[in-house]
């Protein structure tokens, strides 16, 4: 099949590559053109693990291309991704399509012959509606269909994902539709994926459905850490019993600083705000929201705790920034409100994140970024493990002591064993593990 993706940011890239990788003829188009030279270049815009080594072995073999010129992109493409961003809106929480619906009524006018139109981008109910509306207005050739096929991909494991999913979910509502996009993905079919065909409509709500659920089961476990510290209990054997019953399964169940990323912050209130407008309160999602930035904001007050109750003068050095491992994405890392509040607590932050330094930086202004985990634990009253990278589960505890000028080591990720941290002269404090 001959596809073109328009958007090479996490999703249009990582799928882009992927149905390239499947044997299609795949082009990718972004209007910006310094990411283009990037690739063209042979550095990828985002950090994704194999993704770098998977757009240059498909594009040696002629089947990835990418442009800046829209309407050569379409010129002969079967179908065409949508896959821009659908950020958070500022002020209200409504997923902003501006960049969707812009890239619509471009293609309208770039097209010479009917296709079918996939949104790939995350979004609200209705807005394959109204894509075909813009497609009719804006005079696309006769044909011309729209379908809905949501990405659920975790970044940092994104081309496993994609290439073995849990399902495959496609909303369209005509038969040219749906045989187009079975065809796009007959290779999966090798390894037994469901393909799952719904209404437009049913697709777009599924995916902010599925990430409102993830995001519950986070702030569900998270709360239940609280409690386990209050009575003595260990969250992680909580979570061990409860995940083993296959009706609720082990995964987002790991007590933590809470959720954040490209997805759970702004689907989640997104959904509020597509409830809202129909009239039905969700107050489930809505709780998990609150009690996700709750939580967030308290982190500092672990640390101030753990350094005898005032930050001022104190020096906090941090491991890991990026919301999760594995990729160099800030976008609401709970790092963020974390760094806030230590500053605003009078403490001084040495920082060190394998890849995500660059996306940091601007976000983390007045913070000192530290070559290694122990250089910045050097002279700090307190380390804190914020990312789970894998590089942090085997330190050297007994240097990092040695280079502290305090004893504090705070594992809000709970990968250290308290017995471990104890005996190189350490103090421990997990998430959910009563002392």
């Amino acid at each position: 099949m001959r596809i073109a993706m328009i958007g090479t940011g996490y999703v249009g890239l990582v799928s882009g590559a992927c149905f390239a990788d499947f044997g299609h003829d795949v082009t990718c188009i972004d209007k910006d053109a310094a990411k283009i030279a990037l690739i063209h270049g042979g550095k990828m815009p985002i950090w994704e693990p194999g993704l770098e080594g998977l757009v240059k072995s498909n594009q040696e073999r002629g089947r990835l291309r990418f442009t800046t010129d829209l309407a050569a992109g379409v010129a002969e493409a079967e179908a065409v991704f949508i896959a821009v961003g659908t950020p958070a809106r500022r002020g209200d929480g409504h997923a902003d399509l501006s960049y969707v619906y812009a890239a619509v009524r471009e293609l309208a006018k770039a097209l010479t012959r009917a296709v079918v139109v996939v949104t790939k981008s995350t979004v609200p109910v209705g807005t394959g509606d109204e894509i075909a509306c813009i497609l009719e207005e804006e005079g696309a050739p006769a044909g011309t269909v729209v379908a809905s096929n949501p990405e659920f991909l975790r970044e940092g494991a994104a081309i496993a994902d994609f290439k073995h999913p849990d399902r495959i979910l496609v909303g369209a509502e005509n038969d040219q539709a749906r045989k187009v996009l079975a065809e796009i993905y007959r290779p999966l079919f090798l390894n037994k994926a469901p393909l799952l065909f719904t209404s437009r409509r049913t697709a777009e709500l599924t995916k902010y459905a599925a990430n409102a659920f993830l995001a519950m089961k986070i702030s569900f476990i998270n709360e239940i850490a609280d409690l386990c510290e209050a009575v003595g209990a260990d969250v992680q054997d909580v979570a061990r019993g409860i995940g083993l019953d296959n009706r609720i399964g082990a995964k987002f169940l790991h007590a933590g600083p809470g959720y954040g990323g490209s997805c759970f912050p702004k689907d989640t209130l997104a959904l509020l705000r597509t409830a809202e407008e129909a009239g039905v309160e969700q107050r489930i999602i809505s709780t998990v929201v609150k009690v996700n930035d709750d939580r967030k904001a308290a982190m500092a007050d672990r640390v101030r705790d753990a350094v005898g109750g005032s930050l001022a003068g104190k020096t906090v050095a941090l491991l890991g920034l990026t919301f999760k491992p594995n990729t160099d994405d800030m976008r609401d890392s709970p790092s963020i409100p974390l760094v806030e509040g230590l500053i605003a607590g009078g403490a001084t932050v040495a920082a060190y994140d394998p890849v995500g330094r660059e996306q940091a930086e601007p976000l983390l202004p007045g913070i000192r970024f530290a070559a290694d985990a122990y250089d910045a634990a050097k002279g700090a009253d307190a380390l804190v493990i914020v990312t789970e990278w894998d590089e942090f589960r085997a330190l050297d505890l007994g240097r990092l002591a040695g280079v502290m000028a305090g004893k504090s080591l705070i594992d809000l990720r709970n990968i250290y064993d308290r017995e471990a941290v104890e005996r190189a002269g350490l103090t421990y404090r997990g998430v959910g593990r009563g002392s």
